[in-house]
């Protein structure tokens, strides 16, 4: 039988052999490690990789090839996690664990190329564009204004939200001094309520410099469609209506309370109450007491996408559930728990018999919903398209425990006493291996290939990237 030892037990073993084994050696040397590791990283991607600061989502291990969403040949960076917000945050984290000036300049860098992206209409697209052909399509603020320039601010996939989270931690850790940095956050936080949020509290995934029919509706009942159409009937600008697609008023809520601890103004605590009180007002009646993806100004579920029907949504609901008892925890007000209960106890009687949740349920006869690959609504599962998740994870059981937990304790709010505490443990294995698998430029390579460039070989990810920052960071945070 074979015996293994950990790297961690391997090294303090070998420090001892040397006769430098005390705690305190050992300790010294895994953060002096762990502080290298961070540095040649950072150095990396600032000098090898970004592009004017910012950062795509993965790379060939050359470099040659870069993709974001899509395959990307230009100057041009993704703002889309894990892009260049997360890039920078974890920059921040370590610049807030270290102190050091290397990791605040590569975070100011990549607030720089956010700032080169910014819209009149104070949000964020997908990508941002450096090449100036390519920058005339999009009304950036920095540019000059073009009437042919689209003016699109959007909240899908945690775009806007995550820049303006980014921008928030810097602005703090520059305590507030930075007048860029300071008047681009505040632009954002302002865009995103004044022009971005509806009168009934919610938002769009997409908004511009003008009011839609949508922002001024102040429908109160949510309500089943008398009849929809079965067939796709094109999209009809769905983007400016009331969305919840894609964890949209998760990642809205968590950027308004980390507003509300930074900045300590009422007026983000009062948007984060009104897109709370309107996840109230959009759960539909019985006997399907959940959500949908996407509401016309009547507050009816409607068509988005070819494959996303009016439906009840077994995601969206599933996240709009630990929306409000992120809520609960922070304000209480026991509607928000009177709303998780109603839906949870739906959630459960519409388990598929493998244990999982349907993306969609039909309106009011509640039979799960699907898409042949050639995109005609059925009922049957056996043909769906691959690109589309129409069977859903079940962590109802996950939810219902924290609500039980937080029904049966008298309110407190969990307002974090340090708004920036990481709280991540990490190892000294972890560190041991992320700092192992660096290699001597400093990247993390692995084997997943580059998805849309259809290349099998090995790759540098931001996702992994980033979680090895954000472990280093929350390791020297720790040892300080």
């Amino acid at each position: 039988m074979r015996t293994t030892i950990s790297l961690s037990l391997l090294n303090v073993l070998i420090l001892l052999t040397a006769g430098l084994g005390n705690p305190a050696t050992v300790h010294a040397e895994q953060r002096d490690q762990a502080r290298e590791a961070a540095r040649s990283a950072t150095h990396f991607l600032t000098n090898s990789v970004s592009t004017q600061g910012g950062y795509l989502w993965r790379y060939s291990a050359d470099l040659s090839l870069r993709e974001g969403e899509g395959v990307t040949r230009t100057q041009t960076v993704w703002v889309q996690p894990p892009g260049t917000p997360s890039v920078g945050e974890a920059f921040v984290r370590l610049y807030r664990a270290t102190g050091e000036r290397q990791f605040l300049d590569a975070a100011l860098a990549a607030a720089d190329a956010l700032r080169q992206g910014q819209m009149r209409s104070g949000g964020w697209q997908a990508s941002v564009e450096f090449e100036p052909k390519l920058r005339k399509k999009w009304a950036y603020r920095i540019d000059k204004r073009s009437a042919k320039a689209k003016d699109q601010s959007t909240l899908d996939d945690d775009k806007t939200q995550s820049a303006i989270r980014f921008l928030i931690q810097l602005d703090h850790a520059l305590d507030f001094k930075n007048e860029t940095i300071h008047e681009m956050t505040m632009r954002g936080l302002n865009a995103l309520i004044e022009q971005g949020q509806f009168a009934n509290g919610g938002f769009p995934q997409v908004w511009t410099n003008e009011k839609t029919p949508a922002m001024k509706s102040e429908a109160w009942r949510p309500r089943f469609p008398e009849s929809w159409p079965r067939e796709y009937p094109g999209h009809r600008e769905y983007w400016h209506q009331y969305t919840l697609n894609d964890n949209l008023a998760s990642d809205v809520m968590t950027t308004l309370f980390l507003a509300e601890d930074v900045y300590d103004l009422p007026v983000y605590r009062k948007a984060a109450i009104r897109l709370a009180d309107s996840l109230l007002l959009t759960q539909m009646p019985m006997p399907q007491p959940a959500w949908a993806q996407q509401y016309n100004n009547d507050l009816e579920p409607i068509w988005a996408r070819k494959f996303e029907p009016p439906a009840i949504s077994g995601s969206e609901s599933q996240t709009v559930i630990r929306t409000l008892l992120l809520v609960y925890r922070r304000i209480g007000g026991g509607k928000y728990l009177d709303s998780v209960e109603r839906a949870l106890d739906y959630l459960q009687r519409s388990e598929l018999p493998d244990g999982r949740l349907a993306r969609f349920y039909e309106l009011q006869t509640n039979r799960p919903l699907f898409f042949t690959k050639q995109y005609e609504l059925t009922y049957d599962d056996s043909d769906c398209p691959t690109h589309y998740s129409f069977h859903i994870e079940n962590r109802l059981e996950k939810l219902r425990q924290q609500y039980e937990t937080l029904r049966e304790r008298p309110w407190k709010t969990n307002k974090p006493k340090d708004v920036f505490e990481f709280r991540q443990s990490v190892s000294n294995a972890k560190i041991d291996a992320v700092v192992s698998s660096l290699d001597e430029r400093g990247a993390w390579v692995t084997d997943s290939g580059l998805r849309y460039h259809r290349y099998q070989g090995p790759v540098i990810e931001m996702a992994v990237t980033v979680e090895n920052l954000n472990m280093l960071a929350a390791y020297l945070g720790q040892v300080k």
